[in-house]
């Protein structure tokens, strides 16, 4: 078997109804991919195996198999939920990218010089925003096709259109 890394997948809310049901804040992009009934999942540390799941006026309801009752369940309330997915897993679209993929890349300017490194991906209501942390301090640079044209993962960099003060202050 290659080599895993823990994603976290959501985290467990309050529990419904009297089964052992609980609600789901869910963390990834992707919950049909992460969430299916069998899928072995870490809560707390612990594993747990999925027992089933229910999509209810838009929250995602789990039970696990040693979850029986309501009393059970609200013991569960705040933990987090943990997978573990292949290293070299990729997003199920072209274009897409997980955090993982991309914080720790080079970010190069529009002319190819070194200008940081992808520190972390912030995800704000209009689009995703990369901190790129440089000599001079961090920089946000938002993650769309026409400020961040180049993502080559095999490489291990970005580059970034010609945009003035996106990088560096214009009067630097």
């Amino acid at each position: 078997m290659g080599q895993t890394v823990d994603v976290l997948v959501g985290t467990i809310g309050r529990a419904h109804g009297l089964r052992g049901e609980v609600t789901v804040h869910v963390r990834t992009d992707e919950p049909e991919r992460r969430f299916v009934a069998g899928a072995a999942l870490r809560v707390g540390g612990k594993p747990r195996t999925l027992a089933s799941l229910r999509w209810h006026s838009g929250t995602l309801l789990l039970r696990f198999e040693d979850v029986a009752d309501r009393t059970a369940a609200e013991s569960l309330r705040g933990q987090e939920l943990w997978v573990d997915v292949p290293a070299d897993e990729a997003p199920a679209d072209e274009g897409e990218y997980w955090d993982r993929q991309l914080v720790g890349l080079r970010v190069l300017d529009a002319s190819g010089v070194e200008a940081g490194t992808i520190g972390e991906v912030l995800h704000l209501p209009a689009h995703d925003v990369l901190v790129v942390r440089t000599p001079a301090g961090d920089r946000l640079v938002p993650f769309v096709a026409e400020i961040v044209p180049v993502v080559d993962l095999d490489a291990g960099h970005v580059q970034v259109a010609d945009v003035g003060g996106l990088l560096a202050d214009e009067d630097a």
